[in-house]
């Protein structure tokens, strides 16, 4: 039995004395590597810091063609996809009840002119002027509201969006058209609350769409909601998109980029931050009195073909290692050479 436990005690020290053979060579392997790198020494640039959202737009104004009358639909002037002016007649319901309505006002009308020459003469008691010019009055009001819930107008130009009935149809309820206004669109974004005192009214931003990576569009910010999501600590602002061109559509998801503000920050080539393998962590390496030393660093605003990076450990003056810096391990000597 003693004679096991010496055995086993023999190849842990030999384990052992390998092991730290091994980390002597590696350390010994490290001090005597030279790698030839090129540097360029670190400096601060003022920026002009930008927030990225991703939206989706919607129509400025979006109108549901739902007359407050039911009955027969007699007449839809337009389709699915129709430009439509403001003004212009959409549909057109039963006109029965609209036509005998304006019969009794009609009546009313020649009754008030009755009244009105009676009573200057002093020929009709104020109680039965008074009774004539409430159903005058009423009639007036009811005509009002069956002229505009029989011959249905637009509100505003825009596009017919849906159709949802044909002529003929017994009208039940819900919208018959929906009309989506689209040379002026509309979208709302969720901001940090880190930024809210940068984000005004009138503020001018920049959409760009996939569907056309070519073109940007200019909006604006129409309503900066005064209070914050207590959950999502954010706040909401109404941008507004003058697309006059209509190259956009309501449902487009598109990018905004809002400015925030000018600040002071450390730029590095793209290509010396390095990723490691398997995790999506940042670093780079600089010159630290003639070896290489690591440095984990987060990315920022990308400006071309330089990015922002953030770290503590880095500063002004420092150089960094852009060329060479893949072969490059920590602690390893280098030749610097221009």
């Amino acid at each position: 039995m003693k004679t096991k436990q010496l055995i086993s005690l023999a190849v842990i020290a030999c384990v052992a004395l390998a092991s730290a053979s091994c980390n002597s060579k590696e350390e010994k392997k490290v001090e005597t590597r030279i790698e030839k790198v090129k540097v360029k020494k670190l400096e601060k640039v003022e920026i002009d810091r930008v927030y990225e959202i991703s939206t989706t737009l919607q129509g400025y104004e979006t109108m549901n063609i739902a007359p407050s009358l039911t009955g027969t639909i007699e007449r839809i002037y337009v389709e699915v996809g129709s430009k439509v002016s403001a003004g212009q007649d959409l549909v057109r319901m039963d006109q029965t009840q609209y036509k005998t309505t304006k019969l009794t006002v009609d009546n009313l009308t020649t009754e008030m002119q009755r009244m009105d020459a009676l009573m200057e003469s002093g020929n009709v008691s104020q109680q039965t002027y008074d009774q004539t010019k409430v159903a005058y009055d009423q009639a007036k009001e009811n005509l009002d509201f069956l002229r505009q819930n029989t011959y249905v107008k637009a509100k505003f130009a825009g596009s017919i969006s849906a159709k949802n009935y044909e002529d003929g149809e017994l009208y039940g309820g819900g919208p018959i058209l929906t009309l989506t206004q689209i040379d002026k669109l509309k979208a709302y974004i969720n901001i940090p609350e880190s930024y809210f005192p940068y984000i005004k009214e009138g503020m001018s931003l920049t959409l760009k769409s996939e569907i056309y990576p070519d073109k940007e569009f200019k909006a604006t910010v129409e309503i900066v909601h005064p209070t914050i999501d207590a959950a999502s600590h954010t706040f909401q602002a109404k941008i507004k998109i003058d697309n006059k061109a209509n190259y956009l559509r309501p449902g487009m998801f598109v990018r905004t980029t809002m400015p925030i503000s000018k600040q002071e920050v450390i730029i590095a080539p793209y290509q010396a931050v390095l990723k490691l393998i398997g995790s999506n962590d940042r670093y780079v390496f600089v010159n630290d009195n003639g070896r290489a030393k690591r440095v984990a660093v987060k990315m920022g605003q990308r400006f071309d073909e330089n990015i922002e990076i953030i770290t503590d450990e880095i500063t002004e003056d420092d150089e960094l290692i852009v060329v060479g810096q893949g072969h490059v391990i920590d602690g390893v000597q280098l030749d610097i050479v221009e």
